[in-house]
């Protein structure tokens, strides 16, 4: 007999268990993620009742192979563009929570008198919130509508990608044991660095390769393609000394910026649901019951720290931001909990052995526990904040509603956030390039050529033209490039400009002779090089080369930019956008007529929605058709895409009303329902009259599908064909009752 590896024997076992419990999960409406833990710890070595997994080795790879593929998924529904379309509220909201969260985390551990590693890591450990989890009952729970739930999913980006860096900054201080602010510093500056760096050789390469070879691309292909670009940017991340994941997220997000990006999500979900759910199982299996029993009360305590810390700490930085406390606390009681980024952090601990075993199963154990709460927290959210309110004191509230009003004026913008805009991520982007290309030649390149020559000096001369005259189009748009490319440039903001030009001008030189003199510094002695030749030499770069630098770098950009904008112009391709028409704090919300709505088939006249629900219809959507601003007269069809404009309440209330489900599942068929055959005789009073106005249809609530008359058969008879004596009748209908009027000819 064959024998089967223990690989595959443990794969069954998980996956069998993962079933069977997430369906009972499923069953009572918990998270799937729950029962994925609860499935671990079952084929685990502490539950003996059950087959227990033997080769944990192997299945801790397929740990981590789950691990890329959540964060790669995590990329492509990441995009870095939705970092500027979340909007201040989201960031302000999602620092404050991770700060406090890190801070509390850390004193909690040195209250238990912890070490400080496990203490940092607890921190980390509960700043970052679960997507998974918070999307889930946001589903379950209708809320898609709420204005408050598009906030929390602006603050769940930005926390995705301050998790990414809290990866990196953990194994630099897990490494060198150190918690120095010069490193941590570095540490995060370097990663800035390569991220950017990443996304710009991305945007600029991936979407003309994607699009050159697109026709060959079918579903297999590309699934493959993308699963490879991942590995491969798995592998650079490695070797450049970050996480394996954090290369998985960065091409995730790559990708999310291509025209394929939502093919390439939705080919990936199978693969990445199932290495995510080994992951989750791999985390439940290092659950230990003693350990659980021994740290009870501290589990309860680090559970209380999670959930009132991230509300409080939530809902003080919305109000921050300038939103309103009702937002404010509903947007808190959503957060309170911690998910698969934290096991993740956990494990980054255990694998580089600098925290205490019992670490890891006390994360799950929170983790678990604030699961249960999330549904019930965001549930009663709204309750709270009428308890809250009720007890403020007017002039409390006042004041609240004044710092509101006065963050959500269209103020004008300052000078610094003009600059900033318009020249400085250009300016940015160039740089980062420059130092790119300066560290490719210095650090790869001429360690590999200048072996194969005897004069030194000559070979750095060289190598530092080369990389002059490779930057120098970068350069150029540095030090006199044009601004930004952007559609917002109003006569008052060119106005303003034109007077900051001169301090514009000066900081750009700066900048420009500084990256010059690095350039130049890494190739020939500094001490060499003096401050005349660093400016003659940018000087040179810069102007003399400007017939070279301007039309090359007009070209990088115009494709790049085109590469970055291939969504928005695939979907304006599509449709025109959707116009903003939320004013104040109404919101426009997208709703599905269902098959089962009351207002099926009838007018917006009859149907009296502004009436009933507040609300206005502003548009209509029917297949390829859309209808702006519809009349009275206008039918409601099932499938309709209606756009409603009004308050969460009134949205919620109108919600129900077009959307509405079957109250249960329909009976099933009787058993006596089906096709008989029917002889009619001579005494049926049925006879002699038209199969319209017999009533046969109404005595056996069925229908008249066929006869036969001396041999003719008629199929679908027409209702004006009269039934005689001897035809043999088809019947679609209750069987019993066609028994019923004459057993005796019943076929």
């Amino acid at each position: 007999m064959t024998h089967l590896p223990d690989l595959i024997q443990d794969l069954g076992i998980i996956l069998m268990t993962a079933a069977a419990v997430t369906l009972a999960f499923k069953k009572m409406k918990q998270p799937v993620v729950l029962g994925y833990l609860i499935a671990g710890f079952i084929v685990g070595p502490h539950f003996q009742l059950f087959p227990t997994v033997k080769d944990t080795a192997n299945i801790s790879i397929w740990a981590e192979i789950g691990v890329i593929f959540m964060l790669f998924g995590l990329g492509l529904e990441f995009s870095f563009k939705k970092l500027t379309q979340v909007g201040k509220s989201a960031s302000i909201m999602a620092l404050c929570e991770i700060m406090t969260m890190l801070a509390l985390g850390y004193a909690a551990g040195q209250m238990l008198s912890w070490s400080r590693m496990d203490s940092l890591f607890l921190g980390g450990i509960l700043s970052i919130s679960s997507t998974t989890i918070i999307v889930r009952a946001f589903e379950e729970m209708s809320l898609k509508g709420k204005s408050f739930v598009s906030l929390v999913f602006g603050v769940l980006i930005v926390e995705d990608l301050i998790a990414i860096l809290l990866l990196v900054l953990l194994s630099s201080v897990a490494v060198t044991q150190s918690l120095s602010g010069g490193e941590l510093a570095f540490s995060s500056l370097r990663l800035v660095f390569f991220l950017v760096l990443w996304f710009l050789l991305g945007i600029y390469v991936l979407p003309v390769l994607l699009r050159k070879f697109r026709p060959m691309m079918s579903n297999e292909t590309l699934l493959v393609v993308s699963i490879g670009l991942c590995l491969m940017m798995v592998i650079v991340a490695n070797h450049t000394g970050f996480s394996p994941a954090l290369g998985a997220f960065v091409m995730g997000s790559i990708l999310a910026e291509t025209r394929d990006g939502h093919r390439i999500e939705h080919l990936l979900l199978p693969v990445k649901n199932l290495f995510s759910a080994v992951f989750f199982v791999s985390v439940g299996m290092l659950i230990d019951p003693n350990v659980l029993k021994e740290y009870f009360w501290i589990i309860l305590l680090i559970s209380a720290v999670t959930i009132v810390g991230k509300i409080l700490s939530i809902t003080i930085g919305s109000i921050v931001s300038g939103q309103n406390l009702r937002t404010s606390v509903q947007s808190g009681m959503s957060v309170a909990q911690i998910g698969e980024f934290s096991f993740i952090i956990a494990t980054l601990g255990m694998t580089l052995k600098v925290t205490s075993d019992f670490l890891y199963p006390i994360a799950v154990a929170v983790s678990a526990i604030t699961t249960f709460t999330t549904p019930y927290l965001i549930k009663y959210s709204d309750r709270c904040y009428e308890w809250v309110d009720s007890r403020l004191p007017d002039s409390f509230k006042s004041l609240l509603n004044r710092y509101e009003n006065a963050m959500k004026s269209n103020s004008d913008e300052n000078a610094l956030g003009i600059i900033w805009r318009v020249y400085g991520v250009k300016v940015t982007l160039n740089a980062v390039i420059v130092i790119a290309i300066t560290l490719a030649m210095s650090r790869l390149a001429l360690p590999t050529v200048a072996p194969l020559f005897s004069n030194a000096v000559m070979v750095d001369g060289i190598a530092c033209a080369l990389t002059l005259i490779m930057i120098a189009p970068f350069l150029w748009a540095i030090f006199v490039g044009s601004a930004m490319r952007t559609q917002d440039h109003t006569t008052e903001i060119l106005n303003r400009l034109r007077k900051l030009q001169l301090g514009v001008s000066i900081a750009r030189a700066i900048i420009g002779v500084v990256l010059a003199g690095f350039v130049v510094g890494q190739f020939i002695s500094v001490v060499a090089v003096t401050g005349i030749v660093f400016i003659g030499i940018a000087a040179f770069a810069a102007f003399f080369l400007s017939r070279y630098s301007e039309p090359v770098y007009e070209r990088i950009e115009s494709r790049f930019v085109s590469n970055l904008t291939e969504i928005e112009r695939a979907e304006l391709e599509k449709k025109s956008k959707t116009p903003e028409l939320a004013p104040w704090n109404a919101n426009l919300t997208e709703m599905v007529v269902s098959p089962n709505s009351p207002l099926v088939a009838k007018s917006l006249e009859d149907c009296k929605i502004k009436e009933r629900f507040g609300v206005t219809i502003a548009m209509l959507e029917r297949g390829d058709q859309r209808i702006l601003a519809p009349t009275r007269f206008e039918l409601l069809l099932p499938g309709d895409r209606v756009f409603l404009i009004g308050t969460d309440e009134q949205l919620t209330a109108a919600r129900d009303t077009f959307e509405k489900n079957p109250a249960g599942e329909l009976p099933p068929i009787s058993p006596d329902f089906g096709l008989t055959s029917l002889t009619l005789l001579p005494t049926d009073r049925f006879i002699h009259h038209t199969i319209r106005e017999c009533g046969l249809r109404e005595a056996v609530n069925g229908l008249i599908v066929g006869i036969e008359r001396n041999g003719i058969r008629f199929l679908n008879p027409d209702s004006s064909m009269k039934l005689e004596p001897g035809d043999l009748l088809w019947i679609v209908g209750d069987r019993k009752q066609i028994r019923s009027l004459h057993e005796q000819n019943t076929l």
